[in-house]
């Protein structure tokens, strides 16, 4: 008795729907598993063929299978052979599998199928394909991405080399002005060790992580492709950066600068300037800005601009993080007067006689990234708005740069 009721409650209990048929296809016993699964009740199925349960366009090809499976009875395992589907009352099909055992009795065979729906699997399984194929669509944009960057790493580096021929055909221009061969020869120096460092850097970088992209293929590896990807366009800014300087650079050299003076308002000019540079403002660095005085002036508006730039980059790269940017504008009927102090890494008296060469950086600069063009094409600028720059600075303590230049004030009626 003990026996024969572990086996009732094995076969009630089951979480796998349970049908007991005999040799003509008639639904003998049914657990109630497999009556909630197909949504009969007992009563419903007792003496039905085992069809009622298969959906209507596979029942007729069934009944011959089932006639062969009762000639040739084999037990088959669950999940073996084709496909299989299931019907329920209201008429969802769904998907099923369905193992297979037989035994014989008094000369009848009898046979016992196991039934296992498998929605949940199957709509996994078809999450799986959606997301494969998405990660392949992904993957061919990256590639996309990849030959995209390796173009216009090309364009660049085409640009940076006819930016270098020009720099090579000047070389005439600047041995005029320097002190012959031994001034041109520790520009070539300076240069060289520059390029070196500058050009390498940024590409070495766009080199390595566009040949990384292509290993991070799945989507667990998202992350990663994003990181690589923004060094690209960190490095490609960068050398768009270094381009800059050069082609400034070449058209000071050729003459094609010249200031264009026209009225503006110039506290307006500062506080845009500022509010662009504060992207690039280290962790806790801020801008101290003060101004007095008029604020519509008579000068060239652009070239400022790039002054301006040029400097309070300057402060903030080479001062470390929580120091305060210094600006002080003061705006006088003839002139106007531009201050920028920085609490930063500061410039050794040596290094001071030489800051406004072409391809000059101070000895303790060596780590931080720079043209060596910045504080000369500064230099070359303010001459063309018939003005000065001093530089004030102590290892160690900061730098303050001046600017001044004259202007014509206009006042409101």
């Amino acid at each position: 008795m003990l026996d024969q009721a572990h086996m009732t409650s094995l076969f009630e209990n089951a979480t796998e729907g349970i049908l007991l048929t005999d040799s003509k296809g008639k639904i003998l016993i049914v657990n109630p598993a497999a009556s909630r699964m197909f949504g009969y009740a007992k009563e419903e199925l007792k003496n039905k063929t085992i069809e009622l349960l298969i959906p209507q366009e596979y029942r007729e090809r069934h009944v011959n299978l089932r006639q062969d499976f009762y000639q040739h009875p084999k037990n088959r395992d669950m999940g073996a052979g084709r496909d299989l589907f299931g019907c329920k009352k209201e008429g969802t099909v769904f998907p099923v599998e369905v193992s297979l055992s037989h035994y014989k009795k008094e000369n009848e065979l009898y046979v016992i199928a196991f039934i296992v729906d498998i929605s949940r699997r199957k709509e996994m399984e078809q999450n799986l394909v959606r997301k494969q194929k998405e990660l392949e669509t992904v993957t061919n944009q990256i590639r996309k991405l990849n030959t995209e960057l390796e173009r216009k790493v090309e364009e660049r580096t085409k640009i940076l080399k006819e930016a270098l021929q020009r720099l090579e055909q000047s070389q005439t221009e600047l041995s005029e002005a320097l002190d012959k061969e031994r001034q041109l020869n520790e520009i070539k120096s300076r240069f060289v060790s520059m390029a070196s460092h500058e050009f390498r850097t940024p590409l070495s970088a766009v080199l390595s992580s566009a040949s990384l992209l292509s290993k991070y293929s799945k989507e667990e590896d998202q992350e990663k492709r994003e990181r690589h990807i923004n060094r690209i366009k960190d490095s490609v800014k960068h050398l768009n950066d270094i381009l800059e300087d050069f082609l400034s650079l070449g058209r000071l050299d050729e003459g094609r600068v010249a200031a264009d003076p026209a009225e503006f308002n110039l506290k307006k000019l500062v506080v845009e300037t500022l509010a662009d540079l504060k992207i690039i403002l280290k962790q806790g660095q801020k801008f101290e800005q003060d101004y007095e005085g008029a604020e519509a002036v008579f000068a060239d508006k652009r070239l400022l601009k790039n002054i301006l730039i040029n400097l309070i980059s300057n402060a903030i790269k080479f001062s470390a993080e929580e120091m305060p940017i210094e600006i002080k504008t003061a705006v006088s009927k003839s002139s106007v007067c531009i201050t920028v102090k920085d609490c930063g890494i500061g410039i050794s008296e040596e290094d001071q006689e030489h800051l406004f060469s072409s391809f000059f950086r101070g000895t303790n600069a060596a780590n931080v990234q720079g043209t060596g063009l910045g504080l000369h094409i500064v230099k070359r600028y303010i001459d063309l708005m018939n003005g000065t720059v001093n530089l004030q600075s102590k290892l160690g303590q900061g730098t303050t740069v001046i600017i001044r230049f004259p202007t014509s004030l206009k006042t409101a009626t």
